[in-house]
């Protein structure tokens, strides 16, 4: 490692600690100044940073353009209610079968609609979305299109209160942490590298003798798992879970994200959430007409800011390698 990239992952490392810190101190210091409110609200942000991450996943690292991540999110949650209304209530069995089911859910999706490819491969997913919502709507157990209100929160600890806002907070925070970390590790994989190939030149990776079909099917179940592990964290935070979690609008709303974030940016995807929400909760406090401020927004961004705004951060490394630099099945760099 040269003493340039050293000195760049350092100062990035130190950047994610510090704002890892301010954040984790929030709900300390919110009281002193009556933000009570904003506990929740961050929260809020951080569990659509995961979600916004996981598709950023497979459209900035992967080019594929899915709008029904949604539905992932609505599983996990809906799972969360199916194994409460069953007693179960500790979060050490919920949020890991959320994700499972999640991604299984994205697995079996993942197997028709990535034999399809561009217009048809988005329009696939939406399908599959929009079923899988008017599945949980007919489901008049949990609540059909009215909801499902949980009685309570998990469980996860002895002597740890989930139901203390502070409390819950803190292990989103340290989920969401661990999640986002992961996600970046298996981007800088041989894997990460792989997925981002193909990508870029589907031909030239299926030719070098990679197989395409299960690489994009490991990385849209791994996707849709992570997207299940947010509806979870979703559900539990707000104690309840509504159809509307996984309509086809709200996976829209997701990939405006990740394209106002930066695609293939692995800070892409909470830098939209984040601004994304944040702007919504300014706006809606001044006017009803709010979604016209953001719809300028994203204008704005698609036309000097192409590459989202966490691009704009000059002390990036390159977006991603070069296919020249694209590993080999063998595990060889190409020679320059």
């Amino acid at each position: 490692m040269s003493s340039s990239s050293s000195s760049s992952f350092f100062s990035r490392a130190l950047g994610a600690g510090l704002l890892l810190a301010l954040l984790a101190v929030f709900p300390l210091v919110a009281p002193l100044f009556g933000l009570e409110f904003y506990i929740g609200f961050v929260r809020r942000v951080l569990i659509a940073a995961l979600a916004a991450a996981s598709l950023n996943f497979i459209l900035g690292f992967g080019g594929m353009v899915a709008l029904g991540h949604a539905g992932f999110i609505g599983m996990g949650a809906y799972t969360v209610v199916a194994l409460s209304d069953a007693g179960v209530m500790s979060g050490w069995l919920l949020w890991p079968a959320a994700a499972l089911v999640a991604g299984l859910v994205a697995a079996l999706i993942g197997t028709v609609a990535l034999r399809t490819r561009g217009v048809y491969f988005i329009m696939t997913t939406l399908a599959f979305a929009q079923m899988l919502y008017f599945v949980v709507v007919s489901l008049r157990k949990y609540g059909g299109d009215d909801g499902y209100t949980l009685m309570s929160r998990p469980t996860l600890l002895p002597g740890l209160d989930l139901g203390n806002e502070s409390n819950f907070y803190w292990v989103v925070l340290a989920i969401v942490a661990l999640a986002l970390w992961w996600l970046h590790r298996a981007t800088q994989s041989r894997f990460g590298h792989a997925l981002m190939g193909i990508r870029d030149n589907e031909t030239r990776m299926r030719a070098l003798g990679y197989p395409v079909f299960r690489l994009q099917l490991v990385a849209f179940a791994i996707a849709g798992a992570i997207a299940g592990l947010a509806g979870a964290l979703l559900a539990g935070g707000n104690g309840f879970v509504s159809p509307a979690t996984m309509h086809w609008t709200q996976s829209a709303t997701l990939l405006v994200m990740v394209v106002i974030g930066g695609l293939g940016r692995s800070w892409g995807g909470p830098v939209g959430a984040v601004v994304w929400l944040v702007l919504e909760e300014a706006l809606k406090q001044h006017t009803e007409h709010w979604h016209m401020p953001l719809g300028l927004l994203l204008i704005a961004v698609a036309l000097w800011a192409p590459k989202g705004l966490a691009a704009l951060y000059k002390r990036r490394l390159p977006l991603t390698p070069t296919l020249s630099t694209t590993l080999s099945p063998e595990g060889r760099g190409s020679k320059p």
